[in-house]
């Protein structure tokens, strides 16, 4: 058990934001509002899972949306507790502890602003161990938990219950609301009880990516190489360090969706990197050669200073360096390459495991 604070929160957004993939939103937006709520109401309590009662009821927090629309809609900060609530009124029961859905960008963030504004701790785990763009994609699902029934809330205050048939049902649904309440909501989804978390989450995830934060900050104080200090936390490899020289990116059904290409400087010059991405990177090809992709993450950092570089933030002319990292095996059996492997976002391919450091 420990307190997070609001001056924690820098380092915890800058590693969440490395192992959002490029989604999960904006990670400066996140921690502000995180920052907000904790000024006001207090610092957040973050527990061990294995300090969690097996009794708990314990709820995903997370936003949904296009990122894009983060950057021009900034949530009111209340959206994540007014989901919350209307969870908790049609489970009859209340919350006992939160837990982010992912450890990535702004979702890192969201329980943080619920658990300031209700005093409820936060789980040191998540449900994907990086960012994913659908709602069934998490682990629970591969252990029987299922993300309905999932309450949504609008900046307006609108809320609304979806329950569904399946998981993948609940996020066809919530994604058709999210598009008509404008394309970025708060869910809170996912429940489950506190023995189903060592098999359902990737533990430890908020203090992975606290001492990833960390590590790159100090790197930079040091005048060392700060992406490499991040691979060697993550034990990531070297996809090319280039610049960006074309950015296609569309905002459709809720998600960004686009590509982009890098050009390789230095000791990559003459090589060509394409990145794929649905609010996040999902598959990677050098010079042609398809070298990751997901569930694996691929993780675009700025080249000097070692902070996360986003879908919605890529541009023309940006030095950035792309690591390629192991994701929690548990993605890569069977049910979990069936819920987040290549082929289900259309791509030909089947997973293709990271070349060696």
């Amino acid at each position: 058990m420990r307190e997070i604070r609001p001056e924690h929160l820098d380092d915890l957004a800058r590693g969440a934001g490395i192992l959002g993939t490029g989604g999960g939103g904006d990670p400066y937006i996140g921690k502000l509002l995180a920052q907000r709520a904790m000024l006001d109401h207090g610092p957040v309590t973050v527990v061990d899972i294995d300090e969690v009662p097996a009794g708990a009821t314990v709820v995903a927090i997370s936003g949904m949306g296009a990122p894009t629309v983060s950057l021009e809609k900034i949530p009111a900060g209340t959206e994540e507790v007014t989901a919350l609530r209307a969870l908790e009124r049609y489970l009859g029961r209340a919350a006992t502890h939160l837990v982010p859905i992912e450890i990535g960008g702004l979702n890192s963030m969201a329980p943080f602003i619920a658990a300031a504004r209700t005093g409820l701790p936060v789980v040191d785990g998540d449900a994907m161990g990086r960012a994913f763009p659908e709602a069934q994609m998490v682990l629970p699902g591969l252990i029987g938990a299922t993300v309905a029934p999932m309450a949504v809330a609008d900046d307006k205050g609108n809320t609304l219950v979806v329950e569904s048939v399946s998981n993948l049902w609940a996020e066809r649904l919530a994604r058709s609301a999210c598009v008509e309440m404008g394309c970025s909501v708060s869910c809170a989804d996912t429940v489950m009880r506190g023995d189903q978390l060592a098999a359902g989450l990737v533990p430890a995830t908020l203090t992975l990516a606290q001492d990833l934060g960390r590590t790159v900050r100090e790197a930079r104080a040091a005048h060392a190489d700060p992406v490499a200090a991040a691979a060697d936390v993550l034990n990531g490899v070297r996809l090319l360090t280039g610049k960006v020289v074309d950015v296609g990116r569309r905002t459709s059904g809720g998600f960004a969706r686009g590509r982009a290409v890098l050009e390789g400087t230095g000791g990559d010059a003459g090589r060509i990197l394409e990145l794929s991405f649905q609010n996040e990177h999902l598959l990677a090809r050098r010079d042609g050669t398809v070298v990751a992709t997901t569930p694996d993450l691929i993780c675009v950092l700025d080249t000097d200073g070692g902070e996360p570089v986003t879908t919605e933030s890529l541009r023309y002319g940006l030095r950035v360096t792309v690591l390629g990292v192991p994701c929690d095996p548990r993605w890569l059996t069977p049910g979990g390459l069936d819920l987040a492997g290549p082929r289900y976002f259309g791509y030909d391919c089947d997973h293709v495991p990271l070349p060696a450091r």
